[in-house]
Parts: C-alpha cells; structure tokens; sequence
C-alpha cells in the first residue's frame, strides 16, 4: 500500500504541474509518446549456488522437476528448499483451483478472482498502456494465490474466422499481436510471475492440432508466425515458452530442434524454460535434447511421463547424461531465482478480486468496445421522452466467465449486459426484457467437446415461437430496442474450430422480426470472432461489437451506449462478408488433414483482402466513434533515412465533432517497385490519441527502419530493401487519409 501511495501523490505532483503548461501540449505528450515496454534479464547472480544444489540432489530430485507432479506444478525437493514451481491457466483471469491429480474443481472457497476481458477484446483497444495494466493486474492476481506462472498469454495468429480460440488470441496481424503482447508479459513479470507464451508456434487451428503438421515456407514462418514470438523473448524477456501440440515441418514442436534450439535459444538467445502444452510431448530422449524442460500433462499416473521413470531409465542406460538433466534443472532454477519464489527478496504482494481490479477490467473492456455502424446518430441513446426500453436475447443474460473447454474464471462478479442497463438507467425507464432466442444444441451431435474436432458445437437453429412472440412485442410496446445477439462460450471454444459463419440459435430471423416491430432497434454482437453480419448490418441503424469482457463488461456496454464512453476499439481483424473471401479458405489450405500448408503465404488477414482487392464487410482497423476526426499536417522528420535510422511521423489529430474521444491513428507501409512478392500495405505503427471535442493533438508515431525488412531466404537474413516506401496514415486499413514517400537508402 505504501508504494501506491508514494504513486499517487508523485502523480498528484505530476498533474498541478503539468495544469500550469498549455493543456493540449500536455495531453498530446501523454497521448502521443507511448511508453517502450522492456522486460528484466534472467539473471545469472545465483548460479554458484544453484550448482550447490544440483550437486547435492539424488537423480530422481531431479528427474522431479522435468515433468508435472500434479495437474498444474512440477516436484520441488522439500529437504534443499526447492518449491514446486505452481502453474496457473489464466488467459481469462486466474482459473479457479484444481484437484492435484484430476480435472475436478478442488472446491475452495477463497480461488475467485477477477474475471478479465479477452485476448481479442485487449488487442481491440490498440492501447499498449492497456495491455500493461491486464498484465501488472492479473500479476497480482496470481500473487494472491501464490502462483509462479501464468500459461499465457496466447498470442498465435488468427489465420482462419472459424478458429475456436479466435477469441482468445489478439489479432490477425503480426505488428499489432507483438505490441499488445510485449507490455502484458513486461506488466505481468513485474509482479515476480513468469508469463509462459504459447503456443509456440504455428498453433491456428483446433482441427487435429493433436498431430497435424503445419508446413509454412521460410518467409512466412518469419514474417507472419514468429514475430509476436520474438519479441516476447528479444523485448519483454519471458521467463517461459509453452511448446504447440502440433507438428511442424514433421517434428512436434515440444521436440523440435530447429525451433526450440536453433530459433528460439541460439538465435533470440531465451533463457528461460519451455514446458509443454498438457500431453503434447511424444518422446523422452530427443525432447529433452530438442529443447524441452518441463512436460505437463492430463492424468495417467505422473511417473508414467516421457520424461519421468523412462527418463531414469534412459539416464541410466547411458541414452541421456546427467550432464543434460543439469541443464535443465539449471534453468528452471534460475526462473524460481528470478520470481522470488527461491533466495529470500521481497516478492511482490498480491490482491485478487478488489475493487481496483474490477477497474482495470471495466477500463480494458470500456476501450475495447467496436461502434460498427451509427445511421443518424442513433447512438448514444438519448433518453427525452424515453419511457420504455426492449432487452432483447439470450446474450443480455448470458454469463461467459466459464464455459467451453477450456480455461475460464470463478468469479463473484460478472455484470451482464441486461444488469449494466439497469445499473445506470434512471428507475423511470420501464425495462422489458425477452430472452428471444434459446441457446441449444443437437446433443447427438454436440461437437464431442475436447475432442478436438471441425465440426464445433451444433446448433439448433429453429426459433421458439412463444419466445419471439414475447421479444415482437417487447419491441413493439417499447419506444427503443436493444438486441443483444452474437455468440458465447460455449459455442466459441478450445478444441473445436466453428463449421461455418452463421449467428447460431436462429438469431437472424429474431433480428428480422424485431426490427421489423420496432424501427428503432439497436443490435449489440457479443462473440470473440467474426460472424456472417451481413444482413444484420445492413437492417440495423446502429450496431455495437463486444466481446467475451470481463466483470464489469455489461456496464462498460451500458456506459457505451448511454454515451458516458465514446467507443473507441478497433476491430484486430478483418470481417469478411464471407467465409470464402478469408485467405485460408479462398486458397482452400484450412484445415487440411494430416498435413495443413498454408498457401495464402504472408498474405494472411487484411493484406490478402488488400492485396487481392477482395472488399471486406468490415476492415482490419476499422472502429467508428461518437465524434469526427480529422487528421492533418502529416509528415516525416526527413525525406531519407539510413538503414540504422527511425522515421519519425507526425500527424495532428482534430477532434471536429461535439464530444471528447479517442482516435487510433494507425501507420502502414507499402513500396510498390519491390524486387520481392509484398503484401498491398502492412501495419507499422499505431497510437491512440486522447482529444477533446473542438481540440488537436500532435501525434508521434516512430518506425524504426528495420521494421521495413523483409526476411531474406538466401542470405538468411532480415534485409531492408533501399528505394523509396509510402507511408500511409489512415484510422483503418481501408481508410488511409495521408500519404508520404520516404527514401530508404
């Protein structure tokens, strides 16, 4: 506490000085020059004393620590004080408590914790302060249980709209997912807790992840998949890797030594431990050897892991070294070292559950918020001679903090959109709520669950007639209506990828009925990943997209459509108008069988629809507000630069409506006489910018030139190419305002 408070009144000092100066230089400067995250080196300071206790472990010590010993810890060794390293799943929020040898809840009591917005939501905020606080947030929250490592975040690409873990995973874009990713682990990390970034790497799809290989050429691989990756590693420092399930170019990836040795240690030179994904490890010598550290896995007897009793038999038939078994055991030292869990040091305190942290969770889900569609000002609503409001859909009570297969969160707190409304309208404003349409599914047919299938949950789709009688005339005695529609959970999960793009539960025909009761109905989509809209979006005045948000998500949608917060995510991927029109599935390359190529190559996302000209329902980016803005004055601090230099982009953001907002600014780059295959434009550089209505702001966005390479297959090498390169400042990929031609020589 006595740290917050020596922070608050240091910012309390900062703002009676900074009131005193010209208030829009003040905002531009806290707007415009965004922090760099950087993570803290592994050290190497207690290795005299590591050695000392790896001299004095028995074999099996530490044969111990190489494999799970629980559901969610390895064996530490009581008698030389070494703890178990304790693992929590969390890309939610700190999942509830596990039995130690089975999936069962353990049935505690004190384990809720805060219930944070989504992968997809945090990267839709394009706001790397956010992405700080989920992580300094959630790092608390883990303290609080006494955990060692988050196994998140999950930052692989989205490569296809049907991917059950759309919603978890950031983006389509390589740039974005980095700059989203690289603060959390830094925010995380400082509060003593090792991130474990997964899936490393090529993991897009559910379908047969279990074994299918992934065949990527060279280019891409670098370009597209690993970016994110690298910088997790070069940048933020993680402190641990979580190796895919699947296979990649024939080798799994937790035995992979092209990736896990030559890429991931000898080239970006990590430090830190790789554990794998539960049970994705195939092998005993040649894992431990390939690069893997820790084997996790689901229940058969611990001892029978690949690297348990086989790997004391392997050790003592003279297949492995003791030598071999020391390394690793080094380096999952050395990470217990760095978090404090060993060596004495004040560990940092945790807090889970507070107050402060549903705050954090409403800020992220606040900005998170995409306004898709606005005719005549429909949002926000104005509530003059409004007596009565139509909450229409499952999706107004739908809770979403668990649900699916996979890792969710036990919490005392989760506000839906239905009680967000009657949080902050005023008790004269009559709510009359239908549910609509009824979540069910086939049962014969329920996707198996877990059984990691391309056929996703079945729906049933035939509406309820007594239901969509009582939502038709909850519009019709309504002076508005909101539907609140889109996906859950349960339908959108870990192992198993969607059949197809269509509103499960029959909701397009309930849209249809309603809006043709009440003109004036405002569609709100819930749901992680894109969904065919297109009729929804053109029937509707004003349409709304959150996502799977946290605790506080149905307020922050209340304060959203109420205008106490002007709207301002941006959608992290593209929304096609149809599923063919996605990369994956025009080249015919998802999901493949036992073999996945992706053909679309480094045309995934917005740079094939770019590219191809191919016209998308909503644009990589794209993000309307409650106010205009104009963006004026762009230009580069140069007119060439050398390949060791940063261009420098200024731009002045007007804010030309009525109300205060935030506006993305967003950078690309192109070079149209390329010797090399290149995408049409590729993000290089955002900022959100804070303005006030009638106000400017000067934005800065840097782009070191190196961000310019490509990755060269011949010489090996990340290779800028000289000439000339256009710079394209727009607020989406499809709404470039300014253009500037910059020399690279």
């Amino acid at each position: 506490m006595k740290n917050k408070m020596i922070f608050l009144s240091a910012a309390l000092v900062f703002a009676l000085f900074t009131s005193c100066k010209n208030d829009a230089q003040t905002t531009a400067s806290n707007t415009a020059e965004t922090e760099e995250y950087v993570g803290k080196e592994i050290s190497t300071d207690h290795d005299a004393e590591i050695d000392k206790l790896i001299s004095q472990m028995t074999l099996e010590e530490k044969i111990g620590m190489l494999h799970g010993n629980s559901m969610f810890a390895n064996a530490g060794v009581k008698r030389l004080g070494i703890p178990e390293l304790k693992m929590a799943d969390g890309p939610l929020g700190v999942r509830e408590e596990i039995s130690r040898d089975n999936w069962a809840p353990a049935g505690w009591t004190n384990d809720f914790a805060t219930y944070y917005p989504a992968g997809g939501a945090l990267a839709a905020t394009w706001n790397a302060e956010m992405a700080h606080t989920f992580g300094t947030s959630l790092g608390e929250e883990l303290r609080a249980r006494d955990k060692d490592m988050l196994l998140s975040p999950a930052i692989n690409m989205v490569r296809t709209p049907l991917g059950g873990r759309t919603y978890e995973y950031m983006s389509e874009d390589p740039f974005l997912n980095k700059k989203i990713a690289v603060p959390l682990i830094v925010g995380l990390q400082e509060k003593d807790v090792m991130a474990c970034v997964k899936h490393y790497a090529a993991n897009n799809q559910e379908t047969n992840r279990d074994f299918v290989d992934v065949q990527i050429d060279e280019r891409t691989l670098r370009e597209i998949y690993l970016p994110a990756f690298e910088a997790s590693v070069k940048e933020a420092k993680a402190y641990s890797i979580m190796g895919a399930y699947n296979k990649f170019r024939g080798e799994y990836l937790c035995e992979n030594d092209y990736m896990l040795n030559k890429i991931l240690r000898d080239e970006w030179g990590f430090k830190g431990i790789v554990v794998s994904d539960w049970a994705a490890v195939h092998s005993t010598a040649k894992a431990l050897k390939n690069g893997l550290d820790i084997e996790m896995g689901t229940p058969k007897p611990f001892n029978e892991f690949f690297l348990a009793d086989k790997l004391i038999a392997a050790v003592k038939s003279g297949e492995v070294s003791e030598k071999e078994i020391d390394l690793h055991v080094k380096r999952i030292l050395r990470v217990l070292f760095q978090v404090k869990a060993m060596g004495g040091g004040e560990r940092a305190k945790g807090s889970i559950a507070t107050e402060a942290h549903y705050q954090d969770a409403y800020k992220i889900a606040a900005e998170a918020i995409v306004l898709l569609k606005n005719d005549n000002n429909a949002l926000p609503l104005k509530l003059d001679g409004v007596k009565s409001i139509a909450v229409i859909g499952n999706n107004a009570t739908k809770k979403n903090a668990l649900g699916g297969f996979g890792a969710g969160v036990k919490t005392k707190r989760e506000v839906t959109p239905l009680e967000g409304l009657k949080n902050r309208l005023p008790s004269s404003i009559k709510i009359n709520y239908a549910e609509g349409y009824l979540e069910r599914y086939d049962e014969k047919n329920k996707g198996n669950l877990g059984n990691i299938t391309s056929t996703g949950p079945v729906t049933i789709d035939k509406l309820d007639d007594a239901k969509v009688q009582e939502a038709v005339e909850a519009a019709k005695n309504s002076d508005v209506a909101i539907i609140f529609a889109g996906s859950n959970r349960d339908y959108e999960t870990e192992a198993s990828d969607r059949r197809d793009l269509h509103l499960p539960f029959g909701q397009e025909e309930l849209i249809r009925k309603v809006t043709a009761a009440n003109p004036k109905t405002i569609v709100v989509m819930i749901a992680g990943a894109p969904f065919d809209i297109n009729e929804v979006s053109q029937k509707s005045s004003a349409l709304v997209w959150s996502w799977f948000n946290g605790s506080e998500g149905g307020n922050a949608l209340a304060d959203v459509i109420l205008g106490k917060v002007n709207p301002s995510g941006k959608l992290p991927w593209t929304m096609p108008k149809q599923l063919k029109d996605s990369p994956a599935h025009a080249t015919n390359s998802f999901p493949g069988d036992k073999t996945v190529n992706y053909a679309e190559g480094i045309l995934i996302g917005y740079r094939w629809f770019d590219t191809k000209n191919v016209a998308p329902l909503y644009p990589f980016g794209y993000g309307l507000s409650y106010t205009t803005f104009a963006l004026d004055n762009a230009k580069a601090n140069k007119e060439s630069y050398a390949q060791n230099e940063v261009i420098e982009v200024t731009v002045e953001v007007k804010n030309t409506g009525k109300v205060d907002g935030k506006e993305v600014v967003q950078l690309y780059t192109s070079k149209s006489d390329s010797k090399i295959t290149r995408a049409a434009q590729e993000l290089k550089g955002f900022k959100k910018a804070s303005v006030k209505a009638g106000g400017s702001e000067k934005v800065t966005i840097k782009v070191p030139v190196k961000e310019l390479a490509y990755y060269d297959v011949a010489s090996k090498k990340w290779t800028v190419e000289p000439g000339k390169y256009t710079i394209k400042i727009g607020t989406s990929s499809r709404d470039i305002k300014k253009e500037i031609q910059v020399t690279v020589k």
